[in-house]
């Protein structure tokens, strides 16, 4: 299959995984509230892992194949990562976002310019996502994308859960609850498209769009997802979905990559 076409494939079939972990949403919330901080952490972990793996020691691979020295590499490596956490970091400062656990106040026009301030903040956590979905398949070795994108696609399925809840406690039906949990979701192929892309017009990208991604992936996980899942007292929930995250992608990428 065309690299290109399988990123897009690949990253939205993990995409629309959102779609499927917020179906839940339609049973009762009690205990699904109770679980948040560990799906957080589960996804964080999940995301942890695949930086590692999935894109910094390949990256480093890459780098060193296309003749760059041990040092060299590290150098594209640690570079690009920086790149990578300083996009996010632009993107948080001029985009607004609202984050996943917030007090509900003001007047009912207030909670409707909040909430897509909170769809602008999960679309930035998907677009890394892709990003880093659509690398792999673009370098051509399907070995190392697909067991990412069955990660990445792991990992989306608590955070479609979070955002569904999270939506329904600002007052949307559990319908606009789910179109909105799918639409966040399809972010990633417009990531996988631009990834895979890149990388396949020109190969001696790869090592730094790995990285780059990778530093994409670790902001998002460091300010995002693991204080989020601390919160309301579940930090030791969210540290044990961090590991079980963690040791589900390390599983897939060493017996299936």
């Amino acid at each position: 299959m065309n690299p290109i076409l399988a990123g897009v494939i690949a990253s939205a079939i993990a995409g629309l995984a959102t779609f499927i972990g917020a179906l839940p949403v339609i049973l009762p919330l009690g205990y699904i509230k109770r679980a948040q901080g560990a799906m957080l952490g589960f996804g964080g972990g999940v995301m942890l892992a695949a930086t590692a793996f999935s894109l910094i020691v390949p990256g480093k691979d890459a780098a060193i194949a296309q003749g760059a020295s041990q040092l060299g590499a590290a150098g594209i490596i640690v570079f690009g990562v920086i790149l990578g956490g300083a996009f996010l970091k632009l993107t948080h400062h001029f985009l607004p976002h609202e984050h996943f656990f917030h007090r509900q106040e003001g007047k009912k026009g207030a909670k409707l310019r909040r909430i897509w301030l909170f769809i602008f903040a999960i679309t930035m956590h998907n677009f890394p996502e892709g990003l880093a979905v659509g690398v792999n398949f673009g370098s051509g070795d399907f070995s190392q994308g697909i067991p990412l994108a069955i990660g990445i696609g792991l990992q989306n399925l608590p955070e479609g859960l979070v955002v569904a809840l999270s939506l329904v406690g600002h007052d949307y039906s559990i319908f606009s609850a789910l179109g909105i949990s799918l639409l966040t979701g399809l972010v990633e192929p417009i990531g996988g498209l631009i990834g895979a892309g890149v990388v396949t017009i020109a190969q001696s990208i790869l090592p730094w769009a790995m990285s780059f991604a990778a530093g994409a992936m670790l902001f998002v996980i460091s300010d995002d997802i693991i204080p989020e899942s601390h919160q309301y007292g579940r930090e030791q929930e969210g540290t044990l979905g961090i590991m079980a995250g963690f040791a589900v992608m390390t599983f897939l990428d060493i017996g299936l990559g």
